[in-house]
């Protein structure tokens, strides 16, 4: 049966997770309409990416409405 070899110091500890900090997250503007978007993310509020139509929010709103309606 395996033992602990030596004792982990607090400094040991600290240094180890020096690099467990969270991030900040970067937010964009979506250059339609004006909303925050996450960068290489399709915009959830009109659908555009890269000043293309990628997303038919219509369609998805009126899913989740139905979705919403059967619960």
């Amino acid at each position: 049966m395996g033992l602990p070899g030596h004792r982990r110091t607090s400094s040991d500890k600290r240094r180890r997770s020096a690099h467990f900090a969270l991030a900040e997250t970067t937010i964009n503007t979506c250059p339609k309409c004006q909303k925050a978007v996450q960068p290489h993310r399709a915009c959830a509020f009109c659908g555009t990416y890269k000043g293309k139509q990628v997303l038919d929010v219509a369609k998805r709103t009126s899913r989740s409405t139905r979705k919403a309606g059967k619960k």
